[in-house]
Order: C-alpha cells, then sequence, then structure tokens
C-alpha cells in the first residue's frame, strides 16, 4: 500500500508542480516541472520525512517502481514506430539516417578527445582512461521521451519535427553498437582482453534480434486487431501486446563464445510500433488512444525519473569539473555532427540551425548503459555513475526547455498551441457552456416533437399503417437522443 500511495502522491505532485509554474508565469514544459516534482518527492527532500507515501525514502523504493518506469519507456518507444511510416521514410529516411549516424559519432568523438585530454591532466588516479573512453561512448545516447512529451505539449509540427522523431529512435541502436566497441576497449584498457565477439558480434546480434522480435510481435498483433471490432477491445490488445513485448525484452540467451543473444526493449518496442502502423488499417486509431491512454503513465515515469536524480554529486568537485567539461562538449558535438549531417542532405536553414539543439536530453538509455559499465570495477564505475547522474540532471532540467525554444524558433510551435488554448476555452463566460448544452436539449427536443408529428400524420393518413408507424416513433425517439452515436461491435 505504500508503495502505490507514493507513486499517487508522485502523479498529484507532478501535476501540481505544473500549475505551480504557470501562476509564477515561468513557463516551463511539464517534463520539466515532473522532473522537478521527482526531486521534491525523492529521498532528499520529502522523502526524508519518513512518513509512508509521502514521497520516496529511499533510491530501494523508487526501484521497486521501475515496472511502471519500464512500461513508460516501452509505450513511448511504440508511439516513436509510428514515425516510420513508409510514406514518410520515402521523404525523409536518407535524410534522418545520415544526420542521426553523425550527430552521434560527432559527439563520441568530441568528448572521448576532450575527458582523454582531461586524463592526462588529472592523472590515472584521478580520472582513469577507461572512464573517459566509457564516457564518449555514453554521450551518443539520446533521451526519447523527454524530446517526445515537449513534441506532444506544444503539438509541434514542420520539417524539424519531422526529422526529430526518427533520428531520437535511430540514436538508439547507433548507441548500442557505439558504446559496445568503446567498451570493449575500455574493459580492454582496466587490463581484460579485447574481444571481437564482443564488442562487433553482441551490439550487432542484439540489434537484430530486437528488430526480429519487433517485427514477429507487430504482424501478430495485427492480425489479431482483426478478430475485433470495438475501439475500446482493440487498444486493451494493443496494450496487452506492447506490455508483453516489454517483457519478452528482458530475455537473454546465452550463446557460445561468450555471445548471447539479448534485447532493447525500446529498440523492440519501436519496431513493433513501425510495423504495426505499416500493416494496420487501424493504425492511426489505435496510436491515437493508446498515446491518451499513457499520459499518466508518462507523468509518473518522468517523476519517479526526477526522484532518481542523487544530489550526493554536488559533494564531489572533481565530478562536478569533468561533468561540466562532459556537458559542454557533448552539446557541442551534437550540435555540430547534426549541422554537418543537415548540410549534407540540403536541408532547410531551420533545420541546420535547431536541429542539434533539439538532440541535448539525455536520459533513460544513458542510464542503462552505466549498469553496462559497472563491471569496470567499484571505482571506475562509480566515477562514471556520478558524471552521468550529475549530467543527466543538468540535461533533464533544462534539455526540455532548449528543446521546446528551438521548435518555437523554427516556427513549429504556434501560439497557444499548448495547453493555453484549453485554458482560454475554460475562462470564457461559463455560460457558453450551459447555453451549448440547453441548444444541443431544445434541438433533441425539436427533433422528437418532429418525429411525434410525422407519426401522427402517418397514421391519419394511412389506418392500416399505424402500427408500424408506432414502431417507428421509438426508433426515431432513440436516434435524436444519441444524435448519431451507434453502439459499438465487439
Amino acid at each position: 500500500m505504500s508503495l502505490l500511495l507514493s507513486v499517487a502522491f508522485s502523479l498529484f505532485a507532478g501535476l501540481m508542480m505544473t500549475r505551480v509554474f504557470k501562476k509564477l508565469g515561468l513557463g516551463l514544459p511539464d517534463v520539466t516541472s515532473f522532473l522537478i516534482a521527482g526531486v521534491l518527492v525523492g529521498p532528499f527532500c520529502l522523502g526524508r520525512l519518513g512518513v509512508p507515501g509521502l514521497g520516496f525514502t529511499s533510491f530501494e523504493e523508487i526501484a521497486s517502481a521501475s515496472i511502471l518506469s519500464n512500461a513508460a519507456l516501452g509505450f513511448i518507444a511504440f508511439d516513436i514506430g509510428n514515425e516510420f511510416r513508409l510514406d514518410q521514410l520515402k521523404k525523409i529516411g536518407r535524410q534522418a539516417v545520415i544526420i542521426g549516424i553523425l550527430q552521434a559519432l560527432t559527439a563520441t568523438l568530441a568528448v572521448d578527445a576532450a575527458l582523454i585530454g582531461l586524463h592526462f591532466v588529472l592523472g590515472e588516479e584521478v580520472f582513469p582512461l577507461a572512464a573517459a573512453i566509457t564516457l564518449g561512448a555514453i554521450a551518443s545516447a539520446t533521451a526519447p521521451a523527454a524530446t517526445l512529451m515537449v513534441v506532444r505539449q506544444y503539438k509541434a509540427k514542420g520539417p524539424l519535427t519531422d526529422l526529430l522523431l526518427p533520428i531520437v529512435a535511430l540514436d538508439d541502436a547507433v548507441g548500442l553498437v557505439v558504446f559496445a566497441i568503446s567498451f570493449g576497449i575500455a574493459e580492454a584498457v582496466e587490463g581484460g582482453s579485447l574481444s571481437i565477439a564482443t564488442v562487433i558480434a553482441d551490439p550487432l546480434l542484439e540489434i537484430a534480434c530486437s528488430l526480429a522480435l519487433g517485427a514477429l510481435m507487430g504482424v501478430l498483433l495485427t492480425l489479431l486487431e482483426k478478430m475485433f471490432f470495438s475501439g475500446s477491445n482493440r487498444l486493451s490488445l494493443t496494450i496487452s501486446f506492447v506490455m508483453m513485448t516489454i517483457a519478452l525484452a528482458e530475455i537473454t540467451v546465452p550463446l557460445v563464445a561468450g555471445v548471447d543473444i539479448s534485447f532493447s526493449s525500446l529498440l523492440v518496442c519501436m519496431m513493433l510500433g513501425t510495423t504495426f502502423c505499416n500493416l494496420s488499417e487501424f493504425s492511426e486509431d489505435i496510436m491515437y488512444r493508446s498515446s491518451r491512454w499513457t499520459i499518466p503513465l508518462n507523468a509518473v515515469f518522468f517523476v519517479i525519473s526526477g526522484a532518481q536524480l542523487d544530489l550526493n554529486v554536488f559533494r564531489y568537485p572533481v565530478i562536478l569539473m569533468i561533468g561540466a567539461v562532459y556537458i559542454a562538449v557533448r552539446c557541442f558535438g551534437k550540435y555540430f555532427g547534426a549541422r554537418l549531417g543537415a548540410d549534407i542532405t540540403g536541408c532547410s536553414s531551420d533545420v541546420r540551425k535547431y536541429l542539434g539543439i533539439t538532440l541535448f536530453p539525455q536520459a533513460g538509455v544513458a542510464l542503462g548503459m552505466v549498469v553496462s559499465a559497472q563491471t569496470l570495477g567499484a571505482e571506475v564505475g562509480g566515477l562514471v555513475r556520478n558524471i552521468v547522474l550529475f549530467s543527466v540532471l543538468v540535461y533533464e532540467l533544462f534539455g526540455p526547455m532548449m528543446t521546446r525554444d528551438a521548435l518555437k524558433k523554427a516556427g513549429e510551435i504556434t501560439v497557444g498551441s499548448s495547453d493555453e488554448k484549453n485554458h482560454e476555452r475554460f475562462r470564457k463566460a461559463p455560460g457558453k457552456a450551459c447555453a451549448g448544452n440547453a441548444a444541443l436539449q431544445a434541438s433533441a427536443s425539436s427533433a422528437l416533437n418532429a418525429a411525434s408529428a410525422d407519426v401522427r400524420s402517418a397514421a391519419a393518413a394511412q389506418p392500416a399503417n399505424v402500427k408500424s408507424a408506432r414502431a417507428a416513433q421509438p426508433a426515431s425517439r432513440v436516434s435524436a437522443k444519441t444524435a448519431g452515436a451507434p453502439a459499438e461491435k465487439d
């Protein structure tokens, strides 16, 4: 009960935080509000009070809610898969692939160069070479969740948005390969052996198996959707398939020579969405319903992500210094890598100027790489973890705002395109809503009266058909009341 209460309170705190910032006139994206609310309900603020249900008292308690975070990431990846419709890929596929690869590699090479140089300045004892190489690989990762939430909240549309989401999705696959190669080199530096099977075969096998599993689940979902005729049942089936896919992606099958069959849950769910949206005739409706259903789940995910931020990193000046270099150089690499790719592929000036800024956020994928980095040992693994935690804290708090501002400057977020329109609509004279209801009732009443008059005239003109005319009267009344909303079949 305590965990459920903590999760419910987290959602409530996140929603209230969005209202606080709107009242203060700060206009922060909802993602940033949720993350700040997470810090407040985490172990360093309300959690310190030790009141069950009033925030998370420890990182272990936060970890027990990881099933919600995993589910949210799976649905986010499933939703991003909708961006890979074949008609869309024919237009932007080449641009997305080239830019996606270049921005990831440029960020990795730039961070590697800067941190390896810093390693020689600080020395092996303070900043090991293996940590510098591993951080370079982690720099390639981008946070799809924060980017998607900003795009959704502000209803961004345009060539920059069309390119952004596929690039963020491709970034996961590129990051897996880059991290595997760099991490293999880091292990060799730390005294291990450089295994070609581990460095090359593992990431390629993981990508191939992830895409195959996602495609298989997408085909099955498309076939089974045809057995149902109501949107509600189709949505329920879709939700069950996404959750099953997330669970299956956790399986690891050991093979020979140290090679394992493993899956990336983000890639699997993304491929599930891609296959489904290209094969199913119901995909647009189901994708829309699914995105609305997951709104509270995504809010909880970001609040929990905020609660996971470890504020202890501010106690170590060396970590803050290395983290600041990592953040600055990674942003440089992302921006100029994206700009180089946009120049090569002939993108518009707005895309060239602002695309790189939208790729700054970093969180879930990077933290997953940090878990793998712990095998380098307590010293190196702990150093990598603290630096990445510090950078994630900065990226997640400021990245969504920078993404929003970049999309605004590119002209893809129009004034009032977020929930400001809803606010304006409900702020108008309350009588309008009542007047609308009254008009609807008057219209229904007129329809009932007209139907009754038709029945009476039919009865007078054709006595033989009185019974059939009376039988039509209830049907007319039902039609007038329902106003064209037929009951769903299952």
